[in-house]
Protein backbone atom coordinates (compact mmCIF):
# COMPACT_ATOMS: atom_id res chain seq x y z
CA UNK A 1 0.00 0.00 0.00
CA UNK A 2 1.18 2.99 -0.82
CA UNK A 3 0.75 6.66 1.68
CA UNK A 4 0.37 10.47 0.61
CA UNK A 5 2.82 12.21 2.27
CA UNK A 6 0.09 14.78 3.48
CA UNK A 7 -2.75 12.91 4.34
CA UNK A 8 -3.53 11.86 8.17
CA UNK A 9 -3.08 7.88 8.97
CA UNK A 10 -5.80 6.55 9.95
CA UNK A 11 -5.93 2.21 11.67
CA UNK A 12 -8.92 0.49 11.69
CA UNK A 13 -7.94 -2.02 14.04
CA UNK A 14 -10.82 -4.62 12.96
CA UNK A 15 -13.03 -5.53 8.96
CA UNK A 16 -15.57 -3.10 8.68
CA UNK A 17 -18.23 -2.06 6.12
CA UNK A 18 -16.27 -1.38 2.98
CA UNK A 19 -18.66 1.50 1.66
CA UNK A 20 -18.98 3.20 5.35
CA UNK A 21 -15.19 3.37 5.34
CA UNK A 22 -15.06 5.65 1.92
CA UNK A 23 -16.25 8.24 3.92
CA UNK A 24 -12.73 7.90 5.88
CA UNK A 25 -10.50 8.05 2.86
CA UNK A 26 -11.97 11.12 1.39
CA UNK A 27 -9.79 12.90 4.35
CA UNK A 28 -7.27 10.44 5.34
CA UNK A 29 -4.65 7.67 4.26
CA UNK A 30 -7.23 4.55 6.07
CA UNK A 31 -5.26 1.14 6.93
CA UNK A 32 -7.82 -1.95 7.73
CA UNK A 33 -6.94 -4.74 8.82
CA UNK A 34 -8.44 -7.79 7.01
CA UNK A 35 -8.70 -10.36 10.32
CA UNK A 36 -11.14 -9.80 13.35
CA UNK A 37 -8.72 -10.34 16.36
CA UNK A 38 -7.41 -9.16 19.30
CA UNK A 39 -4.60 -6.74 19.89
CA UNK A 40 -1.81 -6.75 22.52
CA UNK A 41 -0.38 -3.66 24.06
CA UNK A 42 2.53 -4.16 22.25
CA UNK A 43 0.73 -4.46 18.78
CA UNK A 44 -1.32 -1.53 19.49
CA UNK A 45 1.86 0.68 20.32
CA UNK A 46 2.96 -0.15 16.90
CA UNK A 47 0.34 -0.05 14.57
CA UNK A 48 -0.49 3.46 16.15
CA UNK A 49 2.85 4.27 16.14
CA UNK A 50 2.41 6.88 12.84
CA UNK A 51 -1.42 7.03 13.25
CA UNK A 52 -3.37 10.03 13.27
CA UNK A 53 -6.41 8.13 14.75
CA UNK A 54 -7.91 4.78 15.02
CA UNK A 55 -11.56 3.09 15.08
CA UNK A 56 -11.24 -0.07 17.91
CA UNK A 57 -13.38 -2.35 18.73
CA UNK A 58 -14.40 -2.19 22.65
CA UNK A 59 -11.80 -4.51 23.42
CA UNK A 60 -8.84 -3.15 21.66
CA UNK A 61 -6.66 -1.49 24.93
CA UNK A 62 -5.55 1.91 24.74
CA UNK A 63 -3.14 3.13 28.23
CA UNK A 64 -0.19 5.02 28.74
CA UNK A 65 1.96 2.23 27.85
CA UNK A 66 0.31 2.54 24.39
CA UNK A 67 0.61 6.73 24.42
CA UNK A 68 4.02 6.72 24.54
CA UNK A 69 4.54 5.55 21.31
CA UNK A 70 1.99 7.22 19.49
CA UNK A 71 3.27 10.82 18.85
CA UNK A 72 0.79 11.40 15.87
CA UNK A 73 -2.42 10.45 17.35
CA UNK A 74 -5.44 12.97 18.10
CA UNK A 75 -8.04 10.60 18.09
CA UNK A 76 -9.86 7.06 19.25
CA UNK A 77 -12.95 6.40 17.83
CA UNK A 78 -14.78 3.08 19.70
CA UNK A 79 -16.76 1.31 17.63
CA UNK A 80 -19.30 0.63 20.53
CA UNK A 81 -20.50 2.08 23.70
CA UNK A 82 -18.54 0.51 26.51
CA UNK A 83 -15.34 2.17 26.95
CA UNK A 84 -13.14 0.16 29.78
CA UNK A 85 -10.33 -0.76 26.96
CA UNK A 86 -9.72 3.20 27.21
CA UNK A 87 -7.98 4.69 29.84
CA UNK A 88 -9.55 8.21 29.03
CA UNK A 89 -7.40 9.85 32.05
CA UNK A 90 -4.19 8.45 29.90
CA UNK A 91 -5.82 9.96 26.97
CA UNK A 92 -7.04 13.21 28.18
CA UNK A 93 -3.46 13.58 29.28
CA UNK A 94 -1.88 12.89 26.11
CA UNK A 95 -4.43 15.09 24.67
CA UNK A 96 -6.32 12.39 22.52
CA UNK A 97 -9.91 12.57 22.23
CA UNK A 98 -11.90 9.57 22.63
CA UNK A 99 -15.72 8.61 21.26
CA UNK A 100 -17.73 5.97 21.32
CA UNK A 101 -21.30 5.26 20.07
CA UNK A 102 -24.11 5.46 22.56
CA UNK A 103 -27.88 5.56 21.71
CA UNK A 104 -28.12 3.61 18.00
CA UNK A 105 -27.72 0.34 19.44
CA UNK A 106 -30.57 0.71 22.73
CA UNK A 107 -33.06 -1.11 20.92
CA UNK A 108 -31.16 -3.63 19.64
CA UNK A 109 -29.84 -4.26 22.45
CA UNK A 110 -33.59 -4.35 24.69
CA UNK A 111 -34.85 -7.04 21.96
CA UNK A 112 -31.57 -9.05 22.42
CA UNK A 113 -32.24 -8.96 26.55
CA UNK A 114 -35.49 -9.91 25.86
CA UNK A 115 -34.52 -12.92 23.17
CA UNK A 116 -31.95 -14.32 26.33
CA UNK A 117 -34.93 -13.94 28.80
CA UNK A 118 -37.38 -15.76 26.82
CA UNK A 119 -34.63 -18.38 25.81
CA UNK A 120 -33.43 -18.66 29.14
CA UNK A 121 -36.92 -19.43 30.92
CA UNK A 122 -38.20 -21.77 27.96
CA UNK A 123 -35.07 -23.87 27.68
CA UNK A 124 -34.97 -23.07 23.62
CA UNK A 125 -31.72 -23.58 22.96
CA UNK A 126 -31.86 -27.16 25.54
CA UNK A 127 -34.81 -28.09 24.02
CA UNK A 128 -32.87 -27.26 19.75
CA UNK A 129 -30.15 -29.53 21.45
CA UNK A 130 -32.12 -32.24 22.53
CA UNK A 131 -34.19 -32.29 19.28
CA UNK A 132 -30.98 -32.55 17.03
CA UNK A 133 -29.76 -35.15 18.84
CA UNK A 134 -32.91 -37.41 17.79
CA UNK A 135 -33.64 -37.66 21.51
CA UNK A 136 -37.42 -36.54 21.22
CA UNK A 137 -39.64 -39.42 20.54
CA UNK A 138 -42.78 -37.15 20.25
CA UNK A 139 -45.18 -35.39 22.18
CA UNK A 140 -44.57 -35.49 26.00
CA UNK A 141 -46.79 -33.82 28.66
CA UNK A 142 -43.71 -33.21 30.82
CA UNK A 143 -40.45 -32.76 28.99
CA UNK A 144 -38.63 -29.37 29.09
CA UNK A 145 -41.17 -27.69 31.29
CA UNK A 146 -39.82 -24.24 31.75
CA UNK A 147 -40.59 -21.08 33.68
CA UNK A 148 -43.17 -18.16 31.82
CA UNK A 149 -42.16 -15.01 31.15
CA UNK A 150 -45.71 -12.87 31.12
CA UNK A 151 -46.93 -11.82 34.76
CA UNK A 152 -43.74 -12.23 36.82
CA UNK A 153 -41.36 -9.43 37.88
CA UNK A 154 -39.01 -7.69 35.96
CA UNK A 155 -35.86 -6.57 37.90
CA UNK A 156 -33.35 -4.51 36.01
CA UNK A 157 -29.78 -3.48 37.41
CA UNK A 158 -28.61 -0.53 35.83
CA UNK A 159 -31.56 1.90 34.27
CA UNK A 160 -29.76 3.75 31.82
CA UNK A 161 -30.99 4.04 27.98
CA UNK A 162 -30.87 -0.02 27.68
CA UNK A 163 -32.25 -0.35 30.32
CA UNK A 164 -35.03 1.81 29.84
CA UNK A 165 -35.84 0.38 26.45
CA UNK A 166 -35.79 -3.33 28.17
CA UNK A 167 -38.44 -2.02 30.59
CA UNK A 168 -40.73 -0.49 28.34
CA UNK A 169 -41.43 -3.76 26.81
CA UNK A 170 -42.20 -5.24 29.84
CA UNK A 171 -45.99 -3.66 29.19
CA UNK A 172 -46.68 -6.56 26.48
CA UNK A 173 -45.75 -9.07 29.04
CA UNK A 174 -47.72 -7.85 31.57
CA UNK A 175 -44.88 -7.90 34.09
CA UNK A 176 -43.98 -5.62 36.54
CA UNK A 177 -40.98 -3.52 36.71
CA UNK A 178 -38.24 -3.00 39.36
CA UNK A 179 -35.02 -1.16 39.59
CA UNK A 180 -32.11 -0.11 40.90
CA UNK A 181 -29.78 2.32 39.54
CA UNK A 182 -26.94 4.41 41.23
CA UNK A 183 -29.59 7.68 41.20
CA UNK A 184 -33.38 7.56 40.69
CA UNK A 185 -34.90 8.05 37.76
CA UNK A 186 -36.88 11.59 36.85
CA UNK A 187 -40.65 10.42 37.75
CA UNK A 188 -41.58 11.34 33.91
CA UNK A 189 -39.12 8.49 32.88
CA UNK A 190 -40.43 6.14 35.46
CA UNK A 191 -44.21 6.47 34.59
CA UNK A 192 -42.82 5.71 30.75
CA UNK A 193 -40.62 3.30 31.66
CA UNK A 194 -43.48 1.49 34.26
CA UNK A 195 -40.75 0.88 36.55
CA UNK A 196 -40.66 1.33 40.43
CA UNK A 197 -37.30 2.22 42.23
CA UNK A 198 -36.35 -0.07 45.14
CA UNK A 199 -32.65 -0.60 46.91
CA UNK A 200 -30.36 -3.45 45.83
CA UNK A 201 -30.95 -5.69 47.98
CA UNK A 202 -35.01 -5.70 46.74
CA UNK A 203 -34.37 -6.13 43.90
CA UNK A 204 -32.40 -8.81 44.14
CA UNK A 205 -35.22 -10.31 46.64
CA UNK A 206 -38.11 -9.98 44.60
CA UNK A 207 -36.83 -9.96 40.21
CA UNK A 208 -38.00 -12.80 38.62
CA UNK A 209 -35.91 -11.86 36.26
CA UNK A 210 -32.56 -9.93 37.06
CA UNK A 211 -31.08 -7.98 34.13
CA UNK A 212 -27.73 -6.13 34.09
CA UNK A 213 -27.19 -3.42 32.39
CA UNK A 214 -24.58 -1.64 33.98
CA UNK A 215 -21.51 0.13 32.43
CA UNK A 216 -18.21 -2.05 33.23
CA UNK A 217 -15.89 -0.03 35.96
CA UNK A 218 -13.94 -0.17 38.94
CA UNK A 219 -17.65 0.36 40.95
CA UNK A 220 -19.67 -2.43 39.16
CA UNK A 221 -16.67 -5.11 38.99
CA UNK A 222 -18.33 -8.29 40.45
CA UNK A 223 -21.51 -6.72 41.51
CA UNK A 224 -23.36 -9.97 40.99
CA UNK A 225 -21.65 -12.18 43.06
CA UNK A 226 -21.77 -15.21 45.66
CA UNK A 227 -24.30 -12.87 48.23
CA UNK A 228 -26.35 -11.23 45.33
CA UNK A 229 -26.46 -14.70 43.77
CA UNK A 230 -27.69 -15.85 47.26
CA UNK A 231 -30.10 -13.62 47.87
CA UNK A 232 -31.72 -14.25 44.75
CA UNK A 233 -35.51 -16.52 44.00
CA UNK A 234 -34.53 -19.95 43.65
CA UNK A 235 -36.59 -19.70 40.38
CA UNK A 236 -35.22 -16.23 39.16
CA UNK A 237 -33.04 -15.87 36.18
CA UNK A 238 -30.22 -13.60 35.63
CA UNK A 239 -29.61 -12.32 32.26
CA UNK A 240 -26.50 -10.47 31.74
CA UNK A 241 -25.86 -8.22 28.18
CA UNK A 242 -23.88 -5.63 30.15
CA UNK A 243 -20.20 -6.72 30.09
CA UNK A 244 -17.90 -9.72 31.46
CA UNK A 245 -16.91 -8.96 34.80
CA UNK A 246 -19.33 -7.64 36.19
CA UNK A 247 -20.74 -10.96 37.12
CA UNK A 248 -18.37 -13.17 38.78
CA UNK A 249 -18.47 -15.98 36.74
CA UNK A 250 -17.18 -18.67 38.86
CA UNK A 251 -19.94 -17.83 41.34
CA UNK A 252 -22.77 -18.16 38.66
CA UNK A 253 -21.28 -21.28 38.07
CA UNK A 254 -21.62 -22.74 41.13
CA UNK A 255 -24.97 -20.88 42.07
CA UNK A 256 -26.44 -22.90 38.74
CA UNK A 257 -25.08 -26.28 39.27
CA UNK A 258 -26.18 -26.30 42.68
CA UNK A 259 -29.99 -25.15 41.14
CA UNK A 260 -29.86 -22.06 43.75
CA UNK A 261 -31.48 -19.98 41.08
CA UNK A 262 -33.56 -21.16 37.73
CA UNK A 263 -30.98 -20.18 34.89
CA UNK A 264 -28.61 -17.35 33.31
CA UNK A 265 -28.72 -16.21 29.71
CA UNK A 266 -25.12 -14.58 28.93
CA UNK A 267 -24.07 -12.45 26.06
CA UNK A 268 -20.94 -11.52 28.05
CA UNK A 269 -18.32 -13.09 29.69
CA UNK A 270 -15.12 -12.25 32.00
CA UNK A 271 -12.78 -13.19 29.73
CA UNK A 272 -14.21 -13.12 26.59
CA UNK A 273 -13.98 -15.32 24.29
CA UNK A 274 -13.03 -17.99 26.97
CA UNK A 275 -15.95 -19.43 28.53
CA UNK A 276 -15.23 -21.38 31.88
CA UNK A 277 -15.63 -25.08 30.62
CA UNK A 278 -18.27 -25.65 33.83
CA UNK A 279 -20.80 -23.64 32.17
CA UNK A 280 -20.18 -25.12 28.48
CA UNK A 281 -21.14 -28.23 30.33
CA UNK A 282 -24.20 -26.74 32.46
CA UNK A 283 -27.90 -26.96 30.63
CA UNK A 284 -29.59 -24.36 32.30
CA UNK A 285 -27.63 -21.55 31.12
CA UNK A 286 -27.82 -19.77 27.68
CA UNK A 287 -24.54 -18.50 26.03
CA UNK A 288 -24.32 -16.57 22.93
CA UNK A 289 -21.05 -14.84 21.95
CA UNK A 290 -21.33 -11.11 22.34
CA UNK A 291 -23.59 -10.22 20.15
CA UNK A 292 -26.54 -8.33 21.66
CA UNK A 293 -26.13 -5.71 19.00
CA UNK A 294 -25.15 -7.45 16.11
CA UNK A 295 -28.23 -6.55 13.87
CA UNK A 296 -26.91 -5.47 10.44
CA UNK A 297 -28.94 -2.23 10.70
CA UNK A 298 -27.51 -1.28 13.60
CA UNK A 299 -23.98 -2.24 13.24
CA UNK A 300 -24.00 -0.45 10.07
CA UNK A 301 -25.57 2.66 12.43
CA UNK A 302 -22.74 1.80 14.98
CA UNK A 303 -19.96 1.42 11.87
CA UNK A 304 -20.97 5.09 10.64
CA UNK A 305 -21.14 6.95 14.22
CA UNK A 306 -17.79 5.32 14.23
CA UNK A 307 -16.22 7.24 11.20
CA UNK A 308 -18.56 10.53 11.56
CA UNK A 309 -16.64 11.07 15.24
CA UNK A 310 -13.80 10.59 14.33
CA UNK A 311 -13.59 12.79 10.86
CA UNK A 312 -15.10 15.14 13.66
CA UNK A 313 -12.19 14.58 16.04
CA UNK A 314 -9.56 15.14 13.10
CA UNK A 315 -10.70 18.44 12.53
CA UNK A 316 -13.26 17.91 9.45
CA UNK A 317 -16.48 17.50 7.91
CA UNK A 318 -19.79 19.81 9.27
CA UNK A 319 -18.92 18.91 13.15
CA UNK A 320 -14.77 19.70 12.93
CA UNK A 321 -13.60 20.25 16.44
CA UNK A 322 -16.80 19.18 18.30
CA UNK A 323 -16.94 15.17 17.97
CA UNK A 324 -21.13 14.09 18.52
CA UNK A 325 -20.17 11.35 21.48
CA UNK A 326 -16.73 12.70 23.20
CA UNK A 327 -16.20 10.24 26.11
CA UNK A 328 -12.94 12.44 27.32
CA UNK A 329 -14.44 16.05 26.94
CA UNK A 330 -11.57 17.40 28.98
CA UNK A 331 -9.00 16.55 26.42
CA UNK A 332 -7.45 18.86 24.06
CA UNK A 333 -7.87 18.51 20.53
CA UNK A 334 -4.64 20.69 19.91
CA UNK A 335 -2.10 17.79 19.48
CA UNK A 336 -0.06 18.44 16.95
CA UNK A 337 -0.46 15.77 14.28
Amino acid sequence: MTHSDHRPRIWVSRPLFDDILDRLREHFDVEVEDDDREWTRQEMAEKLADKAGAILGVADPVDASVLAHTPLLRAIANRGVGYNNLDLAALSAAGVVATNTPGVLDETVADFAWALMLATARRVTEAERYLRAGEWKGMSFHILLGGDVHGRTLGILGMGRIGQAIARRAAGFRMPVIYHNRSRLDGAIEQDCKARYVDRDTLLGEADFLVLTVPMTAETRHIVGAAELARMKRDAFLINIARGGVVDDAALVAALSEKRIAGAGLDVFEREPAVPPAMLALDNVVLTPHIASASLATRRAMAGMAVDNLIAALGYGPDAGRPPNAINADSSLARAG
